[in-house]
């Protein structure tokens, strides 16, 4: 990963400012609708103070939401790959998490944790479970049948299997998972927010900030808010990329591949 690989997208992404910028001031968009993008980045420095406050306070709640997510799903996906008789058993409940929509069952949550952080981290955490159980289940179940009558030929006991020949094979599609599940934490912090309102300390995240700037038309911090949930977004995935080079960069077919390009 280096400066190269940015290049591209950092022009398109410029492109696509000066086009906006251009058609908001052709055809005269008001910036109740609209802002341009110099509109929005005048109002940054001056709002600063209160989109780093909601910044930290989503990426704290996704950042718990995470974690939660990250140790449950790979405990689970341990749990399911012991046996096919547990995966028939456990796994369709899995997908179904996966498709009931968090939206139907937010009241729920605030019902049984109240408003407030709890609430969104639990949120946070059900939008993301589901990607990490499914990669790392994957991943646990897909090695080499070779491999697997290798360890049985010496004695290797079930934990032995499980530690040193599933998990290690599993770890790349461990990663995957932990970086859909990246982006779905914050998704998912957002959401929460716009059900459970402000955190315990009274201070809104980005989630509830958009909301209130909504409600008094004020579209260009609205603006800036949407910018620094992306960048939340980003921080969060490039975390776990750079995790994952550290863990498995050194050694797996998929990163030194990636490296050679």
């Amino acid at each position: 990963m280096n400066f190269s690989s940015f290049r591209s997208p950092i022009l398109i992404f410029c492109l696509i400012l000066l086009l906006w910028e251009g058609v908001v001031v052709f055809f005269k968009v008001p910036d109740y609708l609209v802002p341009s993008p110099i509109q929005i980045g005048a109002l940054i420095p001056a709002r600063i103070g209160d989109l780093f406050s909601a910044f930290i306070i989503t990426g704290g709640e996704a950042l718990g939401g995470f974690l939660l997510s990250a140790v449950v799903g790979v405990a689970v996906g341990l749990f399911f790959s012991v046996s096919a008789i547990i995966r028939r058993c456990f796994y369709p409940y899995v997908v179904l998490l996966q498709t009931i929509p968090i939206i139907a069952i937010s009241p729920l949550i605030l019902l049984w944790l109240g408003n407030g952080s709890l609430s969104v981290l639990f949120i946070s955490f059900l939008i993301s479970l589901p990607a990490v159980v499914v990669n790392t289940t994957q991943g646990l179940i897909s090695v080499e049948i070779n491999l697997l009558n290798l360890f049985k030929m010496g004695n290797a006991t079930v934990p032995a299997i499980l530690f040193k020949l599933r998990l290690p094979h599993a770890l790349p599609h461990i990663f995957v998972g932990l970086r859909i599940a990246a982006g779905a934490s914050v998704v998912g912090a957002l959401v929460g927010e716009t059900f459970a309102g402000s955190s315990a300390l009274g201070a809104g995240g980005l989630g509830y900030s958009s909301i209130y700037a909504l409600s008094q038309l004020a579209t260009p911090y609205l603006f800036a808010l949407i910018l620094a949930s992306s960048l939340l977004g980003l921080v969060f995935f490039f975390a776990v990329a750079i995790l994952e080079r550290l863990t498995v960069g050194t050694w797996h077919d998929s990163i030194l591949g990636d490296r050679m390009e």
